[in-house]
């Protein structure tokens, strides 16, 4: 009987409900791995929103949003989620989280910045002019506006940490990777199905949270700075990436 080749063995091993239901099934994995995701990002946001916003508020310190961006983009990952799990956070998802927040924090800090110093400055004046104190003019006026800059940054950032959070399988950590780990433990001609489903699963799951967070990112812009503001959102991420 002729041997099935790995496209055929990746369908006849997703088609499989003990795969999918099973404990270390892709269920279990897909809740881990949107878990150690959704902590990462969340954590990136309170490192990096608050510092981005008030540099921008500021409008100092846009040489140190690049260098803070272009340090976290140099640390490889995989060092990273090899290295902290030797410091006090441990083995397990805690060192994967904090691994994976250094990830995301380019992309969030930079639109951040970028929504806060895009603002026309005839607004902060106006507010200025109205008493509102430094922290006002943050919180009421330049916050509400920098919101499609936010969303730009976080959607950026979440497709990122869910697409590279597949390499928590290499310390343990869980998600969809460990699917992927455990056909690599397996002779190629048995777990070549395994590896390429689970391969699969991991970027339907990034195209997924792509699309999601597009129509976010869309809901929250108003419908006249759809485009410019969406463009030049993604350009200040991209641009800090390549700086």
């Amino acid at each position: 009987m002729r041997a099935e080749n790995p496209i055929q063995q990746a369908v006849t091993w997703l088609n499989d409900p003990l795969n999918w239901t099973n404990p270390g099934g892709i269920l279990d994995r897909l809740g881990e791995h949107l878990w150690i995701s959704a902590a990462a990002v969340l954590l990136g946001c309170v490192v990096a929103w608050p510092i981005g916003m008030w540099l921008g508020h500021t409008g100092r310190g846009g040489g140190m949003v690049v260098v803070i961006s272009n340090l976290t983009l140099a640390i490889p990952t995989v060092a990273l989620l090899t290295i902290l799990p030797l410091t006090f956070l441990g083995f397990g998802k805690p060192p994967v989280i904090a691994a994976l927040a250094v990830f995301a924090v380019p992309p969030l800090l930079a639109n951040a910045y970028t929504g806060v110093r895009s603002i026309d400055p005839e607004a902060r004046d106006a507010a200025r002019g109205m008493g509102f104190s430094g922290w006002q003019v943050l919180r009421r006026v330049e916050l509400p506006l920098a919101v499609p800059y936010l969303a730009a940054g976080f959607r950026t950032a979440s497709v990122q940490v869910v697409a590279t959070a597949a390499l928590a399988s290499f310390v343990n950590g869980g998600g969809l990777g460990q699917i992927i780990s455990a056909g690599f433990g397996l002779d190629i001609s048995v777990g070549g199905g395994q590896i390429l489903a689970g391969g699969l699963l991991v970027a339907l799951l990034a195209i997924l949270v792509e699309a999601v967070l597009a129509l976010v990112e869309r809901a929250v812009t108003p419908k006249p700075l759809r485009r410019t503001r969406g463009r030049a959102a993604r350009r200040a991420a991209a641009a800090t990436g390549r700086a």
